[in-house]
């Protein structure tokens, strides 16, 4: 999809972002008093979903910039730091949770840049973050397009050895990456699935072979990588098909300068349901065996996420026995019978994704406090 008109919020008009976006992308543009207008505008369209990825909704975030990961107390979570960078993505994901997690969704991205570098320089400086994020609720390298925040995040990060920032994605937008000095302190990250899923669930993303490509290119630019399979989907084949997307990405990069591989089968909020089988109707991923796990989510039945588990983890490790793989938003028999140990015996989740990032990432985590 493509951007076919900018809101900008009075407050920002003047912004130096604000002239930098108009003048990058040159579609029409309508100045509004607050975000309301905008939403009115979306709410009334037949799907205001699609609509709300086709505009861009320039304005000021009004609180912190930096927010904890959004996970449950019921399953584990690597409890990394979210940079709050924007909100929503101009791809179209069949079950991706942001259709109904913003009401109405709407793809917004916020200029003051200055205040959210003054609040990432106070965090660092405090030496207590050590896995940034800015992928959680957007894609990270959409903005490439038409700011330079990945830029200045990633020249930012390079210049202290306790942290890294992580930019996950499903395009190729990677240009603005080359000829930075990252100092290793930046992982790029891909979203992969098999081209079955990419094609019918997956509306304006990047192929996989596309994706892989991308990940080789920033692998010769030197920054370390990160997969994440996520959500896994089951149907006719699956096994099979993500047996092939594991070998072809060993076939692309190496699997020693892979920081972590997530899995985390297809979740989704009921309400999510609904939309899906509005806006997507002809998907089947959503007519399995649910059942409502412990955060209220639709979950394939245990036995289901364990086999799958089990025999994709058994394929990367015949690739890369030495590759750190976990689980999202799991419980601990899963992680007992499908990697065979629980979280809280290597001392938790996040100090065993610190532990990857000081390896690979050259960080120096005695400086943490």
């Amino acid at each position: 999809m493509r951007i076919s008109k900018l809101f900008i919020d009075r407050q920002v008009a003047d912004h130096p972002v604000t002239r930098s976006i108009q003048a990058r992308l040159a579609v029409p543009s309508e100045s509004v008093q607050n975000a309301r207008q905008v939403h009115e505008a979306i709410a009334s369209t037949p799907d205001p979903v699609r609509s709300g990825k086709e505009i861009l909704y320039l304005t000021r975030n009004q609180g912190a910039f930096f927010k904890p990961c959004p996970g449950t107390r019921h399953y584990t979570c690597c409890d990394y730091k979210i940079l709050h960078i924007g909100t929503f993505c101009y791809m179209d994901c069949s079950y991706c949770i942001l259709q109904t997690y913003f009401r109405p969704p709407i793809l917004e991205y916020f200029v003051n840049q200055e205040e959210m570098m003054a609040e990432l320089d106070a965090v660092l400086a405090q030496k207590k973050g050590r896995r940034i994020g800015t992928g959680e609720f957007t894609d990270s390298l959409i903005w490439t397009l038409w700011t330079d925040v990945a830029k200045l995040l990633i020249e930012r990060f390079a210049t202290q050895d306790h942290a890294v920032l992580e930019l996950k994605t499903k395009t190729t937008a990677i240009e603005q990456l080359q000829h930075l000095n990252h100092n290793r302190k930046t992982i790029a990250a891909w979203s992969l699935n098999t081209p079955h899923i990419i094609r019918t669930e997956e509306r304006g993303t990047a192929g996989l072979s596309a994706r892989l490509k991308a990940a080789a290119t920033c692998e010769k630019w030197g920054y370390p990588l990160a997969f994440h399979f996520d959500p896994l989907i089951i149907y006719h084949d699956s096994e099979q098909d993500y047996t092939q997307v594991i070998e072809n990405l060993f076939a692309q990069v190496s699997a020693d300068n892979i920081v972590w591989i997530s899995l985390g089968t297809l979740r989704f909020a009921p309400s999510v349901k609904t939309v899906i089988q509005k806006r997507f109707p002809d998907s089947k991923i959503i007519y399995a065996e649910f059942i409502k796990g412990s955060d209220g989510k639709m979950r394939y039945f245990k036995p289901l996420r364990i086999n799958l588990y089990r025999n994709i983890i058994a394929c990367i490790r015949d690739h890369a026995p030495n590759v750190v793989v976990y689980l999202c938003m799991e419980d601990n028999e899963v992680w007992q019978k499908t990697l065979g140990f629980k979280p809280d015996d290597v001392g938790g989740l996040p100090q065993m994704l610190d532990m990857c990032a000081a390896k690979l990432c050259d960080l120096n985590l005695d400086t943490v406090q």
